[in-house]
């Protein structure tokens, strides 16, 4: 089951008897167990039929326990178990799962890895059709921006692609902090409205002109001033812009370059697809093709790959 479809049966008041979240990315753990605290019962009954406990404070027979009580003054009671990789076993949970009460509604939170699917264990739980088993997967870098653009629609707003790919290149993988960022980012600035690079550099302070995407653009343009002044930029602010960092974004970029040379569908979308990016960057790659022919690109790679060596301390710097 999907992160949404998750959502929508809780929305819709259709509780599964267990749910099992576990994996290597904690933000959307945690987002469904919060939802689930949040909605299954009144304000006024939580008190009386929800308790929370910690892995690290319980053992497979407690939870058990808790689960097999019945609600107080409602329907439903309901038993949230955070950190539940911190448990010193699960042996006993598997009788429960396997006949659960239907009046508990049991949040089992497993985060930071995910269970090893080999194991008897996951194999019953995935089985199980009063289980829900959720993996929580990390998003790769690349589609970080595009998360970003989703979660920024859901509060209501909309994001540049340029935006969204500097607050990715400058905040990371991390989607709470990023999940944040976008909160505290959004307090000042009226619903509906674009968020552009100017509201970026006003609120986090992201340079809009001295950036990667900047430079990469100084490139794909010959504008060898531009791109000059932003190294200099770079060079002066190296906790802001480490070269390590700047050298994976610039490697990446021409290895798309290099790519969408031998792309033989040259349609948009088609190339967008083929690289993974926004269809509002295909113009900067096809522009970059018409500069940088295959065998320039292929060079610069390797500079850049040298230049990454040199900077992790493999061979000297010139």
């Amino acid at each position: 089951m999907t992160f949404d479809q998750i959502i929508n049966g809780i929305q819709n008041k259709i509780y599964a008897s267990v749910y099992f979240f576990h994996g290597e990315e904690p933000f959307f753990t945690d987002q469904l167990t919060a939802y689930l605290e949040a909605n299954i019962l009144d304000e006024g009954v939580r008190e009386f039929n929800q308790t929370i406990v910690y892995g690290r404070d319980v053992t497979a027979r407690q939870i058990s326990d808790l689960a097999r009580r019945f609600p107080m003054m409602g329907n439903y009671q309901v038993v949230v178990v955070k950190e539940a990789q911190d448990m010193q076993s699960m042996d006993g949970l598997e009788s429960y799962f396997e006949n659960p009460l239907n009046s508990t509604v049991l949040v089992m939170s497993y985060k930071h890895k995910k269970l090893d699917k080999r194991k008897t264990f996951y194999k019953k739980l995935k089985q199980n059709k009063d289980v829900v088993l959720f993996e929580s997967v990390r998003i790769r870098d690349y589609e970080i921006p595009r998360w970003i653009e989703k979660e920024v629609g859901l509060m209501g707003y909309k994001i540049h692609p340029i935006a969204a790919e500097l607050l990715s290149d400058h905040l990371g993988n991390d989607l709470g902090k990023i999940n944040n960022e976008l909160g505290k980012l959004v307090i000042n600035i009226e619903q509906g409205t674009e968020i552009t690079q100017v509201e970026i550099e006003e609120n986090i302070g992201i340079s809009k002109d001295f950036n990667i995407f900047e430079l990469q653009n100084a490139l794909t343009t010959r504008n060898a001033l531009k791109a000059q002044r932003i190294v200099q930029y770079f060079e002066a602010n190296p906790k802001e812009h480490p070269l390590q960092m700047v050298s994976v974004m610039l490697h990446n970029f021409f290895i798309k370059v290099y790519i969408c040379h031998h792309i033989k569908n040259k349609e948009d979308r088609q190339i967008a697809a083929e690289l993974g990016v926004n269809p509002f960057f295909v113009k900067d790659y096809k522009k970059a093709t018409k500069i940088y022919p295959p065998q320039k690109v292929k060079s610069i790679i390797s500079r850049i790959r040298d230049l990454d060596l040199k900077s992790k301390g493999v061979g000297s710097m010139d």
